[in-house]
């Protein structure tokens, strides 16, 4: 039984949980190396308090054998679910959020003596907490999106699209090894960057435009993201003045990711900088999230994380902003990984603005 399943095993034990059934992609990703997309087709871990653990997949899915698990296969001819319920014990399963309700139906009608609960939080809260050579696979990824997303920066012209912008990026990103975007590049060009989460569309850059480029990469099945603000033939007045804002906002948030310290300390933080500057209620969104292998995990950086203490491993965003309708926005983005006595900033670009 490898690490992550017996970190696993401790937090169902916490969450009084004896068997769970995990469906994710990427959870199975962090437990069992395994790569898989299994579309309409059953693909699951169910682990059990007793140190049983089974994986169920099609035939093919090619899984490889493992000392960590025992694989159960299937043929497209079977009846996956049942071949899944003989080794489901009576009583509560915790499934994780991604299961699709049509196998946890047919599951309920063949075992009513099974009863299912939410059971996600024991693999959410074993990924929250990173290993050395997971953050390693982070920074790595953090790096090379810095490099990718600087070169797409300095590549910015005139008349070009945004989805000219976000092409371009991708290619810089797979130059610099990764598998491909971690989310959809976000472009914004004008008064589309006062859109917090703006879809990349055919806008046209024009002089005197603020940029937005939020992106991120995938690198050795780890997550980048971060958000760089930008501006085409100079800054106004009030673009420097919200510029600087959000980014002593960043800084403020990023100073306050310590071991210790409430996580929502890290929103009040960014978010106290905004609001005494006036434009608190220009600060559209939670100051960030968990990442790793995916773009957006577990836990929030937000005023609803009382409970969360910040503890070594942890590896979040700060990313606040500020969006004046109609008119233009500023984002700042980076990703921390908790220390045992502070935060590493994964992200080496500098936070200078540039104009282009």
């Amino acid at each position: 039984m490898n690490e992550m399943i017996r970190k696993v095993i401790a937090n169902m034990e916490r969450e009084g949980l004896d068997q769970i059934l995990v469906s994710s992609p990427s959870s199975l990703l962090y437990l069992a190396g395994i790569h898989v997309a299994p579309g309409e087709r059953l693909c699951a871990m169910v682990i059990g308090t007793d140190g049983i653990c089974r994986l169920y997949g099609n035939r093919l899915f090619a899984l490889p054998e493992s000392g960590d698990y025992e694989l159960i296969e299937y043929d497209d001819t079977d009846d996956s679910v049942g071949v899944l319920e003989k080794g489901i014990k009576p009583g509560k399963l915790g499934i994780d959020k991604f299961w699709p309700g049509g196998f946890a139906v047919r599951l309920m009608e063949k075992r009513p003596d099974v009863k299912l609960a939410l059971g996600s939080a024991p693999v959410d809260e074993a990924r929250m907490y990173k290993t050395q050579d997971e953050i390693r696979k982070m920074k790595a990824s953090s790096l090379a999106n810095d490099r990718a997303i600087e070169k797409t920066m300095r590549g910015l012209r005139l008349g070009e699209t945004e989805a000219d912008v976000a092409d371009r990026y991708l290619k810089n990103a797979k130059a610099e090894g990764a598998s491909g975007n971690s989310f959809d590049a976000l472009i914004c060009f004008g008064p589309n960057a006062a859109e917090p989460h703006h879809e990349t569309g055919m806008d046209v850059l024009r002089t005197g435009d603020t940029v937005i480029l939020d992106v991120g990469l995938l690198l050795d099945g780890y997550c980048s993201d971060m958000t760089r603000t930008c501006f085409m033939g100079g800054m106004t007045d009030e673009q420097k003045k919200i510029y600087d804002i959000v980014r002593e906002a960043n800084a403020a948030g990023r100073a306050m990711a310590k071991p210790g310290i409430p996580l929502s300390e890290v929103d009040r933080a960014a978010r106290d900088v905004i609001t005494a500057a006036g434009y608190g209620e220009y600060f559209l969104h939670r100051t960030g999230h968990g990442i790793g292998l995916q773009v957006h995990e577990p836990p929030d950086v937000s005023a609803s994380s009382k409970d969360i203490i910040i503890k070594p491993g942890m590896c979040f965003s700060v990313e606040p902003g500020i969006y004046l309708k109609g008119k233009f926005g500023v984002r700042i983005e980076d990703l921390v990984a908790i220390t045992e006595d502070g935060a590493e900033t994964l992200n080496e670009l500098p936070r200078e603005p540039l104009i282009f």
